[in-house]
Order: structure tokens, then C-alpha cells, then sequence
């Protein structure tokens, strides 16, 4: 009769797998299978390629130098940097948080060509995947010495002020600005200007604020980029000269005295405004003052000119006339008086030119 034990280790033996019969299960048809593995993966890495997405922007380069250099040659100042990923990922990122920057820390005076480096910070960080390209993917930069130098502002006017009017004077604040850039750029560089100021139509004292004009991208304007004008509008002078005007006599007593002058007209030229030199005669504008005669006799006096305060003599003749004074006959009232008003006689003739 059989043991226990024999039954017990018929059974087990039964039970225990056949790894060699496994093996070629497996082994059936393998090169199906491998192939059918590899078509798996990449069936799912066309999958993950076709739903991801590319997205482009530009943002600016950053150049970094030692404190003491700065660029010195015209550079690409932005990049354009695509970005390869998810959709729900790479399109919360901002051009904030995608930072292009090239490295010239340690490096003097010189040309160098170096690539353009990426910095993600933000919305930008943890994103996985993420595929960041630049265009253009190196740059060729020059640096040079940083100064700071000083350099006076300078300004044109542009159009005209109404008829009658000039421009006085004008002033620029400030009238120099502080620029910082490379040395060899800032040595050509000996003045600036700002925008044209406009004078069309104005009549009166004014002030405008122009913008900085600054033709060099490599030379940073300290302080602001605007200027403060400010012009001083008066209207223009005119000279104006009048001829034969009468030589009056002031002060005579001409029912006692008889008085012939030896010169009986006069040239005169003022200086005023259009408006008042149209409204003026100069009619009265010579005189003789005869209040100190007191005998008869000749006397060389003074020819006083008697003008409005709005207008500035410039020039007059004569001077001085010389008055023969005479006693006057009772019978000749009629004749004493017409010579006392002699000064009244002849013509009045006037010329104007623009003051010089």
C-alpha cells in the first residue's frame, strides 16, 4: 500500500510549473511580438509629438558685461524664441519669464561671438516638456570701455511768427545733458538736438517741451529724454526818418520881438513798432524854446525834440539853429507875428526801413 509521503510528493511534482514549456511559449512567434512592442512605442511617441504644440515671441537681449564695458557695436537687440510643449503648458508662459541673455562677464576690449543662453524663471519653470529654440543662436558683439560724458543740447525753430513779431531770445533747460556709452562711440559725439520748435501764428512769450533726439542706440541719455524751451516773442522795431519837419518857435513874445530862423525844417528818424509809427506825424516834433530872450540879437539855441514815449529817436538835425531876433514896429503886427510862425512853413516828407 503507498505512503502518505508518496502520494504527497506525486502530487507536488505534478504541480510544479514546466519553465521550459513557458520559454517557448513566450519564444513562439517573437519577432511578431517585438515588432508589435516597437510600434507600440512609437505609435505613442508620434501620438505625444502630434499633440504638441509651438509657440513664438520675441524678447529682449540682455547683454551681460563687467560694471566697466558695455556693447559698442550694433547688435540684435531682441530674439525670437520658440517654445515646443504641451499647449495647456507652454501658453501660460510670458515673455517675462523667458529671459535670452549672452555672457561677456570677464571679458576686456574686444569682438567676440558667443551664443545666446536662455534663463526661465516663472510660469516658465517646472514645465516638462519643454523645448526652447533662439534665432538667431549666436552673436557677434564688440565691447568697449563705459564712460559718462557731457554733452550741450542744441534746437531749431521751424515755421514763422505772426507779421510784426520776432523772436527775441529763447533758452533750452537743461542746456547740457549726461549720456553714458561706450568710449569710441561718445568721441563722436559733441552736441545733441531736440526737435524742431514750432513758431507758427505766435505773438507772445511761450514755452513747449521737445523730445531729445538721439541717433545712437548705444548712448544712454541720463536724466530724461525731454527739454524745456522757452522763447521771448517781441514785436519788431522799425526806423522810420521824416523829413522837412517845421522848426517851431516856443516862448516868443512876438507882439514885442521879431524872430527869423536860419534853418526852418528838419530831418528826424525814430525807432517804434509798425503799428505805432503808422499813427504818428512828427509834425510837432521840433522846437525852440525862446523864454530866456529878453533883447534883441542873435542867438544860437538848442532844437528840442518832442516825440511820443513810445518811440526812441535815433537820429535828428539840426541841432542847434541860430534865431535873429528883432524889435518889433507897431506897424508890422501883422508881418511879426508871420514870422514868428515861420516854423510852420514847407512840407512834410517820410521814409520808413526796417531797423538793422
Amino acid at each position: 500500500m503507498p505512503s502518505k509521503n508518496a502520494g504527497f510528493h506525486a502530487c507536488f511534482s505534478m504541480k510544479k510549473p514546466d519553465y521550459r514549456k513557458v520559454l517557448l511559449k513566450i519564444a513562439e512567434n517573437w519577432t511578431a511580438k517585438v515588432i508589435s512592442v516597437v510600434l507600440a512605442i512609437l505609435l505613442f511617441a508620434f501620438y505625444k509629438a502630434a499633440s504638441m504644440e509651438e509657440r513664438f515671441f520675441s524678447v529682449p537681449l540682455l547683454v551681460e558685461t563687467d560694471g566697466n564695458y558695455t556693447p559698442s557695436s550694433p547688435y540684435d537687440q531682441t530674439i525670437r524664441v520658440s517654445l515646443r510643449g504641451e499647449a495647456n503648458s507652454i501658453y501660460p508662459i510670458t515673455e517675462d519669464d523667458v529671459i535670452a541673455y549672452i555672457d561677456l562677464k570677464g571679458k576686456n576690449k574686444g569682438t567676440y561671438r558667443v551664443p545666446v543662453q536662455i534663463r526661465k524663471k516663472g510660469t516658465a519653470l517646472g514645465v516638462d516638456p519643454l523645448e526652447i529654440k533662439v534665432e538667431p543662436g549666436e552673436i557677434s558683439l564688440t565691447i568697449d570701455l563705459k564712460i559718462s560724458k557731457m554733452i550741450p543740447l542744441k534746437t531749431n525753430t521751424r515755421g514763422s511768427l505772426r507779421s510784426g513779431y520776432q523772436l527775441a531770445g529763447w533758452s533750452l533747460m537743461p542746456e547740457q545733458v549726461a549720456v553714458d556709452g561706450p568710449a569710441d562711440v561718445l568721441a563722436h559725439i559733441s552736441e545733441l538736438f531736440t526737435e524742431d520748435v514750432e513758431l507758427d501764428d505766435r505773438d507772445s512769450d511761450f514755452s513747449a517741451v521737445v523730445n531729445i533726439l538721439n541717433h545712437e542706440p548705444l548712448a544712454i541719455i541720463r536724466g530724461g529724454t525731454t527739454a524745456e524751451f522757452k522763447g521771448v516773442v517781441q514785436e519788431i522795431l522799425l526806423l522810420k526818418t521824416y523829413e522837412n519837419i517845421p522848426i517851431t518857435l516856443k516862448n516868443m513874445d512876438s507882439a514885442r520881438w521879431t524872430a527869423i530862423l536860419n534853418i526852418d525844417n528838419g530831418s528826424l528818424s525814430v525807432e517804434g513798432r509798425q503799428r505805432d509809427l503808422a499813427r504818428y506825424t512828427a509834425l510837432d516834433a521840433f522846437s525852440v524854446n525862446c523864454a530866456e530872450i529878453q533883447e534883441a540879437g542873435t542867438f544860437s539855441l538848442p532844437v528840442e525834440v518832442n516825440i511820443p514815449v513810445y518811440l526812441n529817436a535815433t537820429a535828428s538835425a539840426p541841432k542847434t539853429v541860430t534865431v535873429t531876433v528883432q524889435d518889433a514896429e507897431p506897424s508890422d503886427t501883422g508881418e511879426t507875428a508871420a514870422a514868428g510862425k515861420a516854423a510852420n512853413m514847407g512840407g512834410l516828407a517820410e521814409q520808413t526801413v526796417p531797423e538793422q
